[in-house]
């Protein structure tokens, strides 16, 4: 494959800055008296060191004895490369690393060290209102965004009517953009950088500004780009909206990336391991598995309907939380359950197997794999856990009950489809029902 295959390929891009450090008070006044004299050096070294790092080892390296006290890594030997008409998502927790990459990339910053080849007409929106100058209108910010990303204005001429109607300031376009709202200006923004048709767009967060039906457009814009072939690097806390757009995800953490792959294997790792249990768990050995003279339990992990393991779902979707074990006593009766916990330990809900092929049904010896379907629009945003549990009847004996073996991360969705509608404020409750709204009107009250 030729470099030219390749919208964005980094090689060992890092980026170090130097933070202060508490200076050293002086108790006399000699002491105080040398150190002015010796100032105008130390300050020459400081300013130096500010845009010299011959101190700090090489990125590669992990040890922390090699790091000045006074070295932040905000990105670290982050190689990767992309290819044309790839949407790749940037994940990661805040401070990973990911905005200070996007800047990297659009030339904002220089990289400390590595370099970065970028082939193809770049547009990006990286902060509120990127690229806008404040004391002009909105009708001269297109013009000139335009002319920056090499259009002519003919090129921009054609596309104004359709930029300034997707951004819903219409009535405001002739006005200088410093009166603009934080919202109008990202909605003018966006519209621009989506709008002008640049062969790679870089996006950092624009879901995190504006109302539920902006947020929507951008998704079905973003999906429109997507579909034409041009190159999307997208920035989001928004799981659901990566997952839904993006064919790859990349996860930094610490300055680093972590894991690149395909986005929902990403992004199920990525939220599992903000909450330190996994969204599966499985014993290999039977011998060590938990279990009692009955029954073994061998693995639990929460599944789609196409049976993949999920570590994050949407609040609309449909998820399976699946139980396997192994009969080695035959005869008994047996009774799986689950009992859900929210965030803070309150218990959702309960469930027990009400199977009929197996209710009050004695066991032959075997491998079982019982599974309880949990509907769409029930479950409220969250991480829950699940407690997995298994007894045998009459008597009722426990035969294993691991407490919060696995986690599933229930992500917010907006949308008719939910139960939230276009409603962006807070949705407070354990579960989230999507119900069955009616209204009956009667004129002049008869």
């Amino acid at each position: 494959m030729s470099a030219d295959d390749f919208a964005v390929v980094a090689e060992g891009l890092s980026k170090i800055y130097r933070i202060g450090i508490k200076e050293q008070a002086h108790d006399t006044l000699a002491r105080a008296a040398i150190d002015f004299i010796r100032s105008p050096l130390r300050n020459y070294r400081k300013y130096r060191s500010l845009y010299q790092f011959d101190d700090v080892a090489d990125g590669k390296s992990t040890g922390t004895s090699e790091t000045p006290a006074d070295i932040i890594w905000a990105l670290r030997d982050a190689s990767f490369s992309i290819k044309h008409g790839e949407v790749v998502g940037f994940i990661g927790r805040n401070g990973a690393g990911k905005s200070t990459l996007l800047k990297i990339l659009t030339r904002i910053t220089p990289p400390t060290r590595g370099r970065a080849r970028i082939l193809g007409r770049v547009a990006s929106l990286l902060e509120v209102g990127t690229g806008f100058h404040q004391e002009l209108t909105g009708r001269e910010n297109i013009f000139l965004n335009g002319t920056i990303l090499g259009m002519s204005k003919r090129e921009v001429d054609r596309k104004f009517d359709e930029i300034v109607d997707f951004s819903g300031v219409a009535r405001f376009i002739d006005t200088p953009v410093k009166r603009y709202s934080s919202g109008m200006a990202v909605r003018l923004a966006f519209a621009v950088a989506a709008h002008l048709e640049p062969e790679i767009l870089i996006v950092d967060e624009v879901l995190a500004v504006g109302d539920a039906a902006f947020q929507k457009k951008c998704i079905s814009k973003m999906q429109d780009v997507r579909k034409q072939g041009r190159t999307v690097l997208f920035v989001s806390h928004n799981m659901p909206a990566v997952n839904m757009l993006c064919t790859r995800a990349i996860h930094l953490e610490g300055g680093r990336i972590v894991n690149d792959g395909p986005t929902h294997d990403v992004v199920s790792n990525y939220l599992s391991s903000d909450t330190g249990v996994p969204a599966a768990r499985e014993w290999a050995n039977p011998d060590s598995a938990p279990g009692g003279e009955v029954a073994r339990l061998r693995s639990v992990r929460v599944v789609s309907r196409d049976g993949r393991s999920l570590a994050a779902a949407s609040v609309r979707d449909d998820i399976g939380i699946e139980m396997a074990y192994d009969v080695i006593r035959p005869g008994s009766m047996l009774l799986p359950h689950y009992h859900i916990y929210n965030e803070e330990g309150v218990i959702v809900f309960g469930t027990l197997d009400h199977d009929p092929a197996w209710n009050r049904r004695a066991r032959p010896e075997g491998h079982y794999v019982s599974t309880v379907w949990i509907p769409g629009n029930l479950l409220s945003a969250g991480t829950l856990f699940v407690t997995c549990s298994l007894i045998t009847r009459n008597p009722d004996v426990s035969q294993f009950s691991e407490n919060q073996v696995i986690a599933i991360s229930i992500t917010d969705i907006m949308g008719e489809e939910t139960a939230r509608g276009d409603w962006a404020e807070e949705m407070p409750g354990i579960v989230r029902p999507r119900l069955e709204w009616t209204t009956r009107f009667t004129e002049n009250g008869r």
